[in-house]
């Protein structure tokens, strides 16, 4: 699977944006899909993820309430929307994608902000966002 992620750019705080990334392969949708992040200096984390069906989605607390991840496995697609942004939102945005045949469901439900746990990423798509 290779994913490409765009959508990024920037944006004033308050605003909005939709990340999205495209995978190749037949068998995107036997794959977990994540959300990442990293800003200057510091570590990659955790943004959003969602289940192979999309049944299921995680958020870190940060973003609860303001950030949305969704998918349409019919055009190996997912997104994250974006709003009322913040300045501590500004960051390189990767996607990633997780195998769903190695990972039993409540494995993943329970370790799917481990960058360990996903076996493909993307490249980063940078959001900046000004105050």
């Amino acid at each position: 699977v290779q994913l490409q992620a765009c959508g990024g750019g920037l944006v004033q705080a308050g605003g909005s944006l939709r990340l999205s990334c495209v995978a190749s392969g037949r068998t995107f949708s036997s794959h977990h899909l994540g959300w990442f992040r990293q800003a200057p200096g510091k570590e990659r984390e955790f943004v959003a993820a969602i289940s192979r069906n999309g049944g299921s989605t995680y958020y870190t607390d940060s973003v609860k309430g303001r950030f949305t991840i969704s998918r349409d496995n019919a055009k190996n697609m997912v997104y994250l929307q974006m709003n009322s942004l913040k300045p501590e939102d500004t960051a390189d945005y990767y996607c990633a994608a997780a195998d769903a045949a190695r990972l039993n469901p409540v494995y993943y439900s329970r370790n799917y902000w481990y960058a360990s746990v996903y076996d493909y990423w993307g490249q980063g798509t940078l959001v900046t966002v000004s105050s």
